[in-house]
């Protein structure tokens, strides 16, 4: 037998123990998580993970968990292993602000990441992170986000001409999350990287666009058991044989994240190269360029050239910075945009009070409406009322995994009883264990917001918060929220997001009424939640009812 077929039947046989001692490995060994009551395993390979990713039925039992047993409890993953899953507020401020260092970004989201867009922001970790995080703070800046405001309020202007167009003759179902989609994308282009996408002129957006708003869908179809492995199987060999292989796999979704992939990075590196070649020629070439320079990206490689050769990102992470600016701007917002107009549609009475809001707040004293600048559109109460409500009730963002990196202890905001009947008071846990944080659950939590919080109910927020909240001390960036996150990971642009939902309610909402068309609108778990008609279709889509309300 030669020495080749001898290591492949050695691999082979490793590979065989490990799965076995993976599979055994709960039944010998304890685990602190033990005495903490949880869901019933579903299947001895995956735990409940085809539940918790599957699109519909992962509501349900994310329901199950909140209701049956509350702020902390378990449930099982890849291989049976347990995890513990909570929304427990003190729990929160240790897992994402106090005791970071132990509780790291999973190794799963930060390798499916840096597979398909790089080794951006949202896929490195420790020191790189903290590097790119620092080039990247000073183009969300408020004072940056001013200058951007023109900018915005162009683009949403060709959206309500889009729009106007299409319902000139009458009332029109319109597919409103493919136009937020699209607007979003304009808006990051534009805003954040001092280029146009999509004229919004079109009915269709083109393979760039569409392979943005497929990423998070197709991405949350990948089996659970590749995915929760993702970190091993990058290990095995150089990135072209691991492409080859990929090639190979008669699996549409396999094929089609390559796809996106290959379709995102191309568009990155030309914009990368168009951007430098107008920072070398100068500012007067700038000012012909898309946003005249003022661009998020043109401040990141202004700052990147500018920086000291420690500090400095690569061309790689550079590239990866456009995929990652560009997919967390354009889905996370567009949904919650869609999710808003979605509610508004359902309350009409919310709505209409938004409208006379926005329409006295852009009266331009002589029957016209005019802009709104920065400081003017994010004081108006009404309106930020929704958006903080929408955001609340429906973070498009529900679940984050956190892998704990050293033994520690884990606090609770108050004791919670274990299987044996003791007060349980704090949790140990164990290096290599995972942790589920629900931050809708967070958001609606009824000990904190009341017995209303899975309501949706912008008033709310006219009027002083419950106590409770305000002395629960949420480490999120947002309004008591976890919706944006906290600590060294929260969400860098929640600021640009802020803005960008704001103007875009402050042009549709006086332009046009928005009801609920005849099909049924449902939402979607995934990476970012997100709605398709009808219960049984999965493929992004919200269809909406836009009237004119223009004489």
């Amino acid at each position: 037998m030669s020495t080749s077929v001898q290591l492949q039947l050695v691999g082979c046989l490793l590979a065989v123990l490990y799965t076995v001692w993976r599979i055994v490995r709960p039944f010998v060994i304890k685990s602190p998580l033990d005495n903490i009551p949880g869901a019933e395993s579903d299947s001895w390979l995956i735990g409940n993970i085809a539940k918790l990713k599957h699109p519909k039925d992962s509501w349900t039992f994310q329901k199950s968990l909140v209701e049956r047993y509350g702020r902390v409890s378990t449930f099982y993953g890849i291989f049976n292993m347990k995890w513990l899953y909570t929304y427990d507020p003190r729990a929160l401020h240790s897992i994402y602000m106090k005791d970071q260092d132990v509780f790291q970004e999973s190794d799963v989201l930060t390798t499916s990441f840096g597979l398909f867009i790089g080794p951006a922001v949202v896929a490195v970790l420790g020191e790189q992170h903290r590097k790119q995080r620092k080039m990247l703070n000073p183009a969300f800046s408020v004072k940056h986000l001013r200058e951007m405001n023109p900018i915005f309020n162009d683009v949403i202007r060709k959206l309500e001409i889009a729009i106007a167009s299409r319902v000139k003759d009458g009332p029109r179902e319109i597919d409103m999350l493919d136009w937020m989609g699209r607007t979003a994308l304009e808006l990051i282009g534009q805003g954040g990287l001092g280029y146009s996408f999509d004229p919004l002129t079109e009915d269709k957006a083109d393979e760039f666009a569409e392979s943005l708003k497929a990423y998070f869908p197709h991405e949350a179809q990948i089996p659970g058991i590749i995915h929760a492995n993702l970190p091993k199987l990058v290990q095995i060999g150089p990135a072209w044989f691991r492409r080859k292989i990929v090639e190979m796999v008669p699996h549409p979704i396999a094929q089609r994240m390559l796809r996106i992939s290959d379709v995102m990075h191309t568009q990155s590196v030309r914009i990368i190269k168009e951007k430098r070649a107008a920072l070398e020629r100068g500012d007067e070439a700038l000012k012909q360029q898309v946003g005249e320079g003022k661009d998020l990206m043109s401040v990141l490689l202004r700052g990147n050239m500018l920086a000291s050769a420690e500090e400095r990102l690569s061309e790689e992470e550079l590239i990866a910075q456009v995929s990652a600016l560009v997919l967390g701007a354009m889905d996370t917002t567009s949904n919650a945009l869609s999710r808003t107009l979605h509610q508004l549609a359902q309350h009409p009475d919310v709505q209409e009070k938004l409208r006379e809001e926005l329409k006295q707040a852009r009266d331009n004293g002589s029957g016209g409406l005019r802009d709104l600048d920065y400081d003017e559109v994010m004081e108006l109460p009404f309106l930020d009322a929704v958006c903080r409500e929408t955001l609340r009730r429906f973070p498009p963002i529900r679940l984050l995994e956190r892998l704990v990196t050293k033994d520690a202890v884990l606090p609770l905001s108050a004791p919670i009883q274990g299987k044996d009947g003791s007060m349980i008071e704090s949790i140990p846990v164990h290096k290599g264990m995972r942790v589920l944080t629900d931050l809708e659950a967070s958001n609606c939590n009824k000990e904190l917001w009341g017995e209303d919080a899975y309501e949706w109910k912008p008033e709310r927020w006219l009027k002083p918060l419950p106590s409770a909240v305000e002395e629960a001390r949420m480490p999120g960036v947002y309004s008591h929220l976890m919706t944006f996150i906290g600590g060294s990971r929260s969400c860098v642009g929640f600021k640009f997001s802020q803005l960008e939902m704001k103007l875009v309610l402050a042009t549709l909402l006086p332009a046009f009424k928005f009801e609920p068309s005849k099909q049924t609108i449902c939402w979607n778990a995934a990476g970012v939640s997100y709605p398709s008609v009808g219960e049984h279709l999965t493929k992004p889509a919200m269809p909406l009812v836009v009237t004119s309300l223009r004489a």
